[in-house]
Formats: structure tokens, sequence, C-alpha cells
């Protein structure tokens, strides 16, 4: 056995679950489906407590009164995400906690898309300090797309306005939940001929202070969904190319480098994808896997792109959600190009093996990005028929993330023994692979007995050796 490090990909995969336009997916089916967790996952929900009828989903209260029909997403009286349960007025039983600990149980980081009505109090913004600081090592995207008029923040305030919330709540965070870091995303994947980012001169103080720079783009977007349906000559819909994709990208990360003093920040693509409504199953593929062969020779700045989204409502998913049965959902074409995707050296965390050690071996768990484990080196004769790992008695209640020739598997506090043969199912055997483990925190929240740097870090002991059958030949 020896120590292993787990460090960040050259181009992080982060993956958006759950939106206005579909639910949240367990982290569970994502990872049997997918084979290998993400850097983060895309969590997104708002925050407008001043308004009558918080916390009710934005499309369960009454139409405004100027408004007669629902004919967009974005009619009602604030933003149409999830709620968030937390703040003064709330506690972090509910959401989006919930999905936080699943998705941090599960070995990947979160990002939380938050859309904030500008007028709550230093006191509100405080308290979502409070309650973000045990989520580790969490990005925050307050007020995402920023340079738009969609959103409910936009239709109440300046641009200017807007841009200094986005400080103000910045400035509180570094105080109160240093652990916390924002993306400000104010990008749109597009070349303007005033040689500027849109509004760019009202967000230079956001760029220059924020911890990540973002865009959102789409290759092609049906925005009319689900009111109308893209067909030719309408216009509720665009496709763009991958060269002016490219050519956007480039100005924008030069006007960022301008406005933020020249410090590089990290570049991410918080939402992305091309919309099957407009492009069909087959070419949403090939467009994407076209984008993401050539991102790190074309766009080298760019540090992570997020998926939109696992599963959809229309066709801006892996999977489509059943109209029958929103549980269930059926996989696109663009599902299998992705798990293809996920598996280029460029996109996979870097392993780096240490010193070797023994039992009992303790484990940190700072993120996705930087966590310290332990690897079980297991020698193969050829294609192994069982493949399997049993946890000592003192170890059962750990919560693990195993990795094994390239494969993934979640080990719940409880579970004692993994079945590891799907890791060759439709992979080679090499004649030796390591049996990657890390221990994320059980209920997806750092403990705050552990230590000065709990808010980054958490710790756990694995007391036994773990025992591994591997067979190589059917029983009987």
């Amino acid at each position: 056995m020896k120590n292993v490090h787990m460090g960040s990909a050259q181009i992080a995969l982060d993956l958006g679950d759950g939106s206005e336009r579909g639910e949240y997916v367990n982290q569970d089916y994502i990872l049997h489906t997918l084979g290998r967790p993400h850097r983060a996952i895309n969590l997104m929900y708002c925050y407008y407590p001043l308004d009558a009828g918080w916390p009710a989903r934005a499309s369960e209260l009454p139409l405004p009164e100027e408004i007669t029909e629902v004919n967009n997403a974005w009619v009602y009286a604030y933003d149409d995400y999830f709620p968030y349960e937390g703040g003064l007025e709330g506690d972090t039983t509910g959401e989006p906690f919930k999905s936080i600990r699943d998705v941090r149980r599960h070995g990947q980081d979160v990002i939380l898309t938050l859309t904030v009505d500008c007028a709550v109090s230093s006191a509100q913004l405080i308290k979502i300090a409070e309650d973000l600081r045990p989520c580790g090592r969490i990005m925050l995207r307050i007020n995402h797309e920023a340079m738009g008029k969609w959103f409910a923040f936009n239709k109440r305030y300046s641009y200017q306005e807007v841009a200094d919330f986005y400080v103000r709540f910045h400035k509180i965070l570094k105080k109160h939940a240093p652990n916390v870091r924002t993306i400000l995303c104010v990008g749109d994947g597009h070349v303007h001929e005033s040689g500027k980012m849109v509004y760019e001169d009202e967000f230079a103080e956001a760029i220059a202070v924020t911890d990540m720079w973002s865009a959102d783009l789409y290759l092609a977007l049906h925005w009319g969904w689900p009111f109308d349906v893209a067909e030719k000559g309408g216009n509720t819909h665009k496709r763009v190319t991958n060269d002016s994709v490219f050519e956007g990208l480039k100005f924008e990360f030069e006007r960022f480098m301008a406005r933020g003093d020249n410090k590089q920040r990290p570049f991410v693509i918080n939402e992305f994808n091309a919309d099957g409504d407009v492009t069909g199953p087959y070419e949403q593929a090939e467009q994407l896997e076209d984008f993401y062969r050539r991102l790190p020779t074309e766009a080298p700045f760019i540090k992570g792109v997020t998926l939109y989204q696992f599963r959809d409502r229309g066709r801006l998913g892996l999977e489509i959600e059943d109209p029958s049965n929103s549980d269930t959902g059926y996989a696109q074409p663009l599902l299998e190009t992705y798990k293809k995707i996920m598996s280029q050296p460029q996109h996979l965390p870097k392993f780096t093996d240490g010193a070797a050690t023994a039992f009992p071996a303790k484990l940190r768990w700072g993120g996705s990005e930087d966590a310290d484990g332990v690897a079980v080196s297991i020698a193969l004769e050829k294609p192994p028929v069982f493949c399997e790992v049993t946890f000592a008695d003192e170890d059962e209640n750990l919560n693990l993330m195993l990795e094994i020739n390239g494969r993934w598997f979640y080990k719940r506090p409880g579970a004692k023994t993994i079945d590891l043969m799907p890791a060759f199912f439709n992979a080679d055997a090499p004649k030796a692979c390591d049996l990657r483990i890390f221990a994320p925190p059980p209920d997806g929240i750092n403990d705050p007995s552990q230590g000065d740097d709990w808010a980054m870090n958490y710790y756990a002991e694995i007391k036994k050796s773990p025992e591994m059958r591997v067979r190589f030949e059917p029983i009987m």
C-alpha cells in the first residue's frame, strides 16, 4: 500500500443537475451511468425573501398583475429556480443542503448558482455565508448572466446596482466564509464591436475582486422552449459555429485580464451545450465532441466546463426526462459521446503516488482537486471473473470513493463489500492496477471539531487493510 494524492485535471469537467428545466437526479444514479464523478455539480437556486409568497417556487404563485399569459420561462415574479431554504428565514435541513450533502459525500465539489434580490440586507448575506461555511471548497455563482435582461434582479435593478451587489456579497463571503470561491458570470462567448464586453465598465470592480471568471454559452439554444417549437424561420432559437465561440472566448479572456490588472483567475464555462431542439440528437453530439477536442489548444485558459445538464425536460440533457415518469430519463446519443470525452487525459484528475504506508492510515479530503488517500496494488494474471473488496468491521461506517482501472465506485457508511467488476466490463484489464481509496465526509459537511482547518479539510482513518477477492475462473 502507498499514499496517493488526487489533484486537478488540466480542464475540469462539471455537470449541471436540476434547474427550471429539470429535477435533481441523485448522485448514485449519475455515477453508475457515467462511471466517474465530476469535479463539481452545479445546483441552481434563487433567494427572494422580501417577495410576497416566498419561499414558494415562482411558477406556483399567482402571476404578476401585468402578466396575462405565460409565454416564456422568466415572466414570473422572480426566477423559477428551486428556492434557497436557508438564510435568516430558514435553516439548513432543506434545499439546497440536501443536494449539497449528496454531491459532496460522492466525492465532488459544489457549484451553487444563486440568483439573489439585490435589496437583501447584509445580515441575510452573512447568514448565507455561515450556511455555506461547512460545505468545503464550494463555488458560489452569484447572479449569473448578469449582463442579461431576463432574471428578476436585472429587471429590478440597474447593471451598476447588480455589479455593486456582487462586490458587497463577495466581501461578506471573504470575511465570514473564506472557503467559498465566487464566480462572476458576465461573458456570453461573443466578440463585440465596441471592443468591450457588455456592461464591462459597470462590472469593472466585480471583475477585479472575484475569484473566478465565467461565461455561459450555448452552441445552439431554443429559448422559446416549451412554449413553441423550433422550426426554420422561427425567431426563438439560434445556432453558432464553434469557430465563432472560440473567438469570443479569446476576446473575453483578454477583456477579463485587462480589467483584472492582468492577474489571471480561473476562467470557466458554467453552462454549456448545443440544444438538440435545434441541432437534432446526432449533430448535438458531433458539435460538442468537436468543441471539447479543440478546447485545450484553442482556449487553454479555460479551466473548467459545466455541461448543462444531466437530465432535462427538453433536449439540453444527457438524458431527456420521461414525460410519463419524471423519476426516469432516456439517454441521448450525447451521453455516450460525453462518456468518451470524460475519459480523455486532459479531463482526468491527476494521481500522484507517495511513499509506502501501512494501516491504520489517515485520509484527508480537501475536495475533488485536493485529496490524500491510499492505493492498494493488485496483480492481475488475466481479466478477472470476480473482483470485489470487503472492508473490515472497524471500517464499515466509513464513507469512501474507490477508483480502479478508470472506474469509480461509492461505498456508503454501513456497506462492507463493493463489487468492482464493472471496471473491467468494457475496458482492457492491465497486468496490475491500483485500487485508490478516498474519504469524503459521510454527511457531505465538514466537521468543526477536527481542527483549525476544518472548513477546508475533512479527515478520516481507515484502520485495517481491505480484503480483495480476485478470481480468474468461474467457481464451477
